[in-house]
């Protein structure tokens, strides 16, 4: 028989039991709904919580920092020079396989004032390229990328560290008020000896006035868009170029040493400023660790988020499993509702089986006669199912976003295009499978048996 005759006749033995198969169709839906809902439910939580990491830094970045033993101002001089942070060693990391590009970080503590307001803030030096790695959302100016000029990129959670110059209050930890501060529109000053500032005035060790630091009025490059309750990695910190900040630290501290900066023999400064943290971004999530401890064996200090979140994701995947099971067991009851059926159809068709054989009809195509019928009912079941899904996916989707916005949820159910793939070929496959064992039994029906029954 021709494979078109086979199909046609299993879809017209569905159609004259309606009912029977819409109620084995339904099971299927069932089973289908709970494995998508569920399967989709452990991917959206997978995703959002990897969205919440991104925030927090690139996944495919590693933080790259000297060893705790060479922290110190050791007189060593050989073993202290082999773990600095300088161009030499950024360079060196840019010939490591997997590795994308470098990015080199210098941070200074400051004083930065403004209006009445002052505050102790970390700036933050990065090239360019580092900067816009960042993806920081611009909400007003723009980025300070130019090495020709000092300027400054605010994140928004910036103001909280704000103080009263006067009786050094802290206006959002103890008012609980947002300053009143315009980063764009009133030019801040910036003091880089913090620690000269709060001294100026007494006495030195041998007995010298200190004078007060030099005030640097540096222009705004840019704020970080958000909210008080928006956070992202670049919230905390003040930007600026690397370029133009080496240069102006150069300047402010010359020949003394810049702080937190290692020193010679003797306490002298180096020549060139070396950096706090180098960044190492990674062309692939997967090829971090190994890059990673190829940096450890080096002698350096790392951490990357792939460190945390591959535990956390073995217990994501260990929920999406269970979440997966839970709909499977609605499925494998399906899956009894179809044997059901097709032994209900090959007993209520004996006769029809018998004609089949006497007129010459192969086994093989009885057999996938039966086959069709129940993958039908599989495919059937599966496009309702899934986008039965989809439907409740956009409404529990809805639902997040309007009764749990305190928790910071956009979403928490997704449904990507494979699992809609999978779910309708593993719905016609658990139909097929259900209706095998009817099928091996019309076929070893006799011939002359079949035909008698009536």
């Amino acid at each position: 028989m021709k494979l078109s005759d086979l199909l046609r006749m299993s879809w017209q033995s569905l159609l004259k039991r309606k009912f029977r198969t819409f109620l084995t169709v339904l099971g299927v839906v069932i089973g289908v709904i709970s494995i998508v809902v569920m399967v989709s439910l452990g991917i959206g939580m997978k995703s959002a919580m990897l969205e919440e990491m991104e925030s927090y830094g690139s996944m495919k970045s590693i933080e790259v920092t000297r060893g705790y033993n060479d922290m110190s101002s050791s007189d060593d001089k050989e073993k202290k020079d082999e773990h600095f942070l300088n161009d030499a060693l950024v360079a060196q990391f840019e010939q490591l396989e997997h590795v994308d590009f470098v990015v080199p970080q210098l941070s200074v503590d400051s004083v930065i004032k403004i209006g009445k307001y002052q505050m102790n803030i970390r700036i933050i030096g990065l090239s360019p390229e580092g900067m816009l790695a960042m993806n920081p959302k611009v909400g007003a100016g723009q980025l300070p990328l130019s090495d020709k000029t000092l300027e400054l990129f605010y994140g928004n959670l910036v103001p909280m560290y704000i103080s009263n110059a006067k009786t050094g209050q802290y206006i959002y930890w103890e008012t609980g008020e947002w300053p009143d501060v315009d980063f764009m529109n009133e030019t801040p000053y910036v003091i880089f000896d913090a620690e000269r500032y709060y001294s100026h005035g007494q006495t030195d060790a041998n007995g010298q006035l200190i004078q007060a630091p030099k005030k640097y009025l540096i222009p705004t490059a840019g704020v970080l868009e958000g909210g008080q309750d928006d956070y992202s990695s670049m919230s905390y910190d003040v930007y600026c170029n690397i370029d133009a900040l080496k240069a102006t630290l150069k300047k402010e501290f010359k020949g003394r040493v810049i702080p937190g900066q290692p020193t010679k023999k003797g306490g002298k400064p180096y020549k060139d400023i070396m950096y706090n943290t180098i960044i190492v971004y990674v062309d692939n999530m997967d090829n971090v660790t190994a890059v990673q401890d190829i940096i450890k064996d080096m002698g350096y200090n790392t951490y990357s988020q792939a460190e945390w979140i591959e535990s956390d994701m073995q217990i994501l995947n260990i929920v999406q499993l269970v979440l997966g099971g839970i709909g499977a067991v609605a499925l494998f009851v399906a899956a009894i509702g179809i044997t059901n059926t097709m032994s209900m159809s090959i007993y209520e068709r004996t006769k029809e089986i018998g004609i089949m054989k006497v007129i010459g009809c192969k086994i093989s195509d009885i057999q996938f006669m039966f086959l069709a019928e129940a993958g039908f009912i599989g495919f059937i079941g599966g496009i309702i199912g899934v986008s039965i899904s989809a439907v409740l996916s956009v409404v529990i989707n809805w639902l997040i976003r309007t009764y749990a916005t305190e928790m910071g949820m956009q979403y928490i159910s997704v449904i990507p295009p494979w699992l809609i793939l999978v779910s309708i070929i593993f719905a016609v496959l658990i139909g097929m499978i259900a209706g095998f064992f009817p099928s091996l039994r019309a076929m070893k029906l006799s011939p002359l048996s079949a035909i008698r029954n009536e």
